[in-house]
């Protein structure tokens, strides 16, 4: 009996520090544009199957944020939205890069990852992250609240990625950039082939500055500059890229 109520007892203690965590975790901003106003994609949609890519000793061995930060010349004082955060092993190092000034901000689709997440922070009692609920076609952040953002190996994940940019673009401060990693593979192999990347963030209007090849089994960096807002297309002009050969 002291074992069951011992066992009972922890788990309202674990439900009820879940629905504190829970609390904390919303939408950040109204809604954006709605979905239907966009064109879908042509191509497959990868399902989010894991918060996390892979083992984070293998990703510091190759010092995958260490080489995103460089890139983006990610400095103390910014803020850096890591879209699609899962795990949070770049909100993690982002946190202290950016510190004391700077924040991170957390977003994900998932509000299951993200309630895991608030918890991994409040252990390492990182005060700079703020945790932000998106949906498929709208990361929901306010606006003009980013220095740069980042998208690791989630790209292929976005169900509705012109709606996804076109409402991301809002977010980003004057001068911001924007860092996505990813995998020269089909999308339904969890990868983007670059010339889709650059197709389908050229149909919103974002301009490529650079992509660099990350060590390792890392992938690509492909860097890009927001729309500018006074030349920002209507949603119901932009044309989806038709799918490369391969990636289905």
């Amino acid at each position: 009996m002291w074992n069951i109520a011992t066992a009972a007892a922890t788990l309202l203690v674990a439900f009820a520090a879940t629905r504190a965590y829970a609390a904390d975790i919303g939408y950040l901003a109204p809604p954006g544009v709605a979905a239907n106003e966009f064109p879908s994609p042509q191509r497959p949609v990868a399902r989010i199957v894991s918060p996390r890519r892979a083992s984070e000793e293998h990703r510091d061995a190759l010092n995958e944020a260490g080489q995103i930060a460089n890139v983006l010349e990610l400095k103390p004082g910014m803020t850096v939205g890591d879209i699609g955060a899962g795990s949070g092993y770049h909100t993690v190092r982002l946190s202290y890069l950016v510190a004391p000034a700077g924040s991170v901000v957390a977003q994900d689709v998932t509000r299951d990852y993200l309630i895991e997440l608030a918890r991994r922070t409040k252990l390492l009692k990182l005060t700079n992250v703020q945790f932000a609920l998106g949906e498929p076609h709208d990361p929901r952040l306010p606006a003009s609240s980013l220095d740069a953002a980042i998208l690791v190996h989630m790209y292929h994940e976005i169900a509705q990625p012109y709606a996804f940019l076109y409402n991301l673009a809002p977010a980003l401060k004057q001068g911001a950039r924007v860092g996505i990693v990813d995998l020269e593979l089909p999308t339904s192999k969890h990868g983007t082939p670059i010339e889709l990347l650059r197709c389908e963030l050229t149909a919103v209007g974002y301009r490529e500055v650079a992509t660099y090849k990350l060590e390792g089994d890392g992938g690509y960096l492909a860097v890009f500059s927001p729309p500018e807002v006074a030349s920002r297309k209507s949603p119901r002009d932009i044309v989806a890229c038709r799918d490369p050969v391969g990636t289905r």
